[in-house]
């Protein structure tokens, strides 16, 4: 079971920018299938193509169909996304528990209604599953790309293998701890001239917490630099004003 085997599907989607929302957000999340039963609006539509930004190949491929029953027709199991409690005899579950109903090697179909209304019950009829996102109950809507952006990353977390670790591209070294010892002396022996470690039976436990204060920041080479220079400059400034 992998991504390939999702399949977004808008049941008529009124607006060609949220259906080009739809697309971005589906391809940002590694899934490519994207389906369309009786567009609301034009199709092609220009205007989802500009708000698909580089998912232009998601729209491109996209299949139209005239009726649920066959834009589902090759699909295993189907989750209807629904913002309101219906009253019908259906599994309600939250999206946060969508990947625990998914059988290996099933081909998933997710349905998503018109943005003014949402699905009918006779389209929800075919699903096996109802699924809410937890939201505001008082304003429960949800644009149809951003609770689109929400199955997606739900499924996209259950499906990676990548562990998520970030490196930066600061390249500067971590400044050894001798680097940050000499640019406390630095500071001590500036604070000190100017009588800031007062009164004496207190003036150890001050270096200690200036101490702690610089120890635990992780500073690199250049940050040492850069404090250095900042504190000389100030140095000098209170010298000639």
């Amino acid at each position: 079971m992998s991504l390939n085997n999702i399949y977004f599907i808008l049941v008529r989607p009124q607006m060609g920018e949220n259906i080009g929302s739809v697309a971005r957000a589906i391809k940002n999340f590694k899934i490519k299938y994207l389906r369309i039963v009786n567009p609301r609006c034009n199709w092609p539509n220009q205007k989802a193509l500009a708000t698909s930004v580089g998912a232009k190949d998601v729209l491109k491929s996209a299949k139209i169909y005239d009726s649920v029953e066959k834009s589902i027709g090759d699909l295993d199991i189907i989750f209807a996304s629904s913002s309101r409690i219906r009253k019908i005899n259906k599994k309600i579950i939250s999206v946060s528990n969508l990947k625990t109903k998914i059988k290996k090697g099933s081909k998933v179909g997710i349905l998503f209604g018109p943005e003014a209304s949402g699905l009918s019950n006779n389209e929800i009829s075919c699903a096996d599953y109802l699924v809410k996102i937890p939201s505001n109950k008082k304003f429960s809507s949800l644009n149809l790309s951003h609770s689109a952006i929400i199955f997606c990353f739900e499924l996209f977390q259950h499906f990676s293998r990548q562990k998520n670790e970030y490196t930066t591209g600061y390249k500067s070294s971590l400044a050894k701890k001798s680097e940050v010892n000499k640019f406390l002396n630095f500071i001590i022996e500036g604070l000190d001239k100017k009588g800031f470690l007062q009164p004496d039976h207190k003036r150890q436990s001050m270096i200690r917490n200036i101490h702690n204060i610089f120890h635990r920041s992780n500073l690199s080479e250049q940050e040492i630099r850069i404090l250095l220079g900042i504190f000389s400059t100030l140095n000098e400034f209170n010298k000639k004003s």
